[in-house]
């Protein structure tokens, strides 16, 4: 058992989850029973259809210290802030009640957090039981690493019915359920994006920095085309990069990455390839990578960048809001749909198989996911879009919320429209290796050093050398 579950978890192990589509994995035993001790300590979860009618049975815990695996303060500020009885006590410890919390947090780097979580959970059976992972977090690039494996116990297993989950988006639902139909984790928020455009670039171009006059420019990709060349005339660029309008293409395909063992490139994929290179030949936009400093630069006015893709915690957390002479600290961004929906990343909670705190992993779950007014809570706070329809419906409608960044705007009814169009239907174990490096192999096209031919020969290469078994 430990073998095949060195397989699932290690395989992958050298791919960046950094800004990719869902994760690798190799073939993993889904159906297969958790760990020893998880399985002598939790009672066996009810049929799916019971689960709404039926409250899961699940032993009592009996252990002193909870061990939590994340890779930023993200998560700890969430439950610092709003989980019920919760004390810190300094930047790693806190206790609830009388369990110690600890912290071990990673940062995903080079893919340390995940190294460091796979070498832990691989340990996990002969760890002593205050050593062992309770509760361990993953992003939407690569839950299917950890969701298909016996590491990971059904939600069901810490107590969450389907009643629970009732009001969450079906999509983050379906990101952490296995192949066996079993519901593997739980996420606070919902992660649809929207085009986030600069006002005075829209004031001074377009006219209007009225979200309805913005739509109208941007609202399908051949009318977002002839809005870059108005852009460009003015000296703005469209986009700080190729790859910011990547994932709004990736996310609505039409057909998996790999195909009967075969690797596939969708019609929609193409589009993008063929708009960008218009777009960098024109100077429309520009091949900096994501979070470099040239991707960057239009968080500032004097970067002359009209607009960024991205979900509620790209507008709040990553665009300089701290920085006085941002564009974010003025209030000078505002948010419309864009030509497609999308969504882009994401933070689930994982219960570890093995854990000897499942009601309290399993209460932790319910109330930072499943309880509307803690959701509600972390809306106002955190401006995050939360997991749950009746929380974002009631913000959505409250005219007295507003973000600041977005200049006072309440951009909740978006990102709500945006969360319904998400489909994940052709969501494939190979995204993440995919979707790197088809991007990084394009670079090349779009800046002249490579045909399209020869870039694409160049990600064949990357690809099949990270998974040997698919051909093209």
């Amino acid at each position: 058992m430990k073998k095949k579950l060195l397989s699932a978890l290690l395989s992958v192990a050298m791919v960046s989850a950094l800004l990719a589509g869902c994760g690798n994995k190799t073939e993993a035993p889904a159906a297969e029973a958790p760990a020893a001790e998880a399985t002598e300590e939790t009672a066996e979860a009810p049929a799916a259809e019971e689960a709404v009618e039926e409250a899961v049975t699940v032993a009592e815990d009996t252990g002193k210290v909870l061990n939590i695996y994340c890779w930023n303060e993200e998560f700890k500020s969430r439950l610092t802030d709003h989980y019920p009885g919760y004390t810190e006590v300094d930047a790693t410890h806190g206790t609830i009640g009388d369990v110690e919390v600890v912290w071990n947090i990673t940062p995903s780097d080079d893919n340390a957090y995940q190294n460091n979580l796979d070498e832990t959970l691989l340990a996990q059976a002969d760890a002593a039981d205050d050593d062992k992972i309770d509760l361990f977090l993953v992003e939407a690039d690569y839950a299917l690493k950890y969701v298909d494996t016996e590491y990971t116990l059904p939600v069901a297993d810490c107590g969450i019915t389907d009643a629970d989950v009732a009001e969450q988006y079906q999509y983050t639902k379906d990101v952490v359920t296995d192949s066996n139909g079993q519901l593997k984790g739980v996420s606070w928020q919902g992660c649809p994006g929207v085009l986030v455009y600069n006002r005075a670039a829209a004031k001074e171009v377009l006219g209007s920095d009225d979200p309805a006059a913005v739509q109208e420019a941007v609202k399908d990709w051949d009318t977002f085309k002839a809005t870059a060349a108005t852009m460009k005339e003015a000296g703005y660029k469209m986009t700080a990069t190729s790859n910011d309008a990547y994932r709004v293409f990736s996310n609505n395909v039409t057909s998996k990455w790999v195909e009967d063992g075969k690797i596939n490139i969708d019609a929609n994929i193409k589009a993008w390839v063929d708009m960008t290179k218009e777009m960098v030949d024109a100077g429309e936009t520009g091949t900096a990578d994501l979070w470099s400093d040239d991707w960057s630069a239009g968080f500032y006015p004097e970067g002359k960048v009209f607009c960024y893709f991205g979900p509620a915690w790209l507008i709040d957390f990553c665009m300089a809001a701290d920085d006085a002479a941002s564009i974010a600290a003025q209030g000078g961004w505002g948010a419309v749909k864009g030509p497609q929906g999308f969504f882009w990343g994401g933070t689930w909670i994982c219960a570890a198989a093995g854990t000897d705190n499942a009601n309290l992993v399993g209460d932790i779950m319910r109330q930072l996911t499943c309880n509307p007014d803690i959701m509600i809570e972390i809306v106002k706070a955190d401006n995050d879009f939360v997991n749950n329809k009746t929380a974002m419906d009631t913000m959505a409608a409250d005219t007295t919320y507003g973000d600041a960044v977005l200049g006072g705007q309440n951009a909740l009814g978006l990102f709500a429209e945006g969360v319904a169009s998400v489909d994940l239907s052709n969501l494939s174990n190979y995204d993440q290796g995919c979707n790197e490096s088809f991007q990084q192999a394009m670079k090349e096209y779009f800046e002249g050093n490579a045909t399209y031919d020869e870039a694409l020969e160049l990600f064949y290469k990357s690809v099949t050398e990270k998974y040997p078994e698919l051909t093209y």
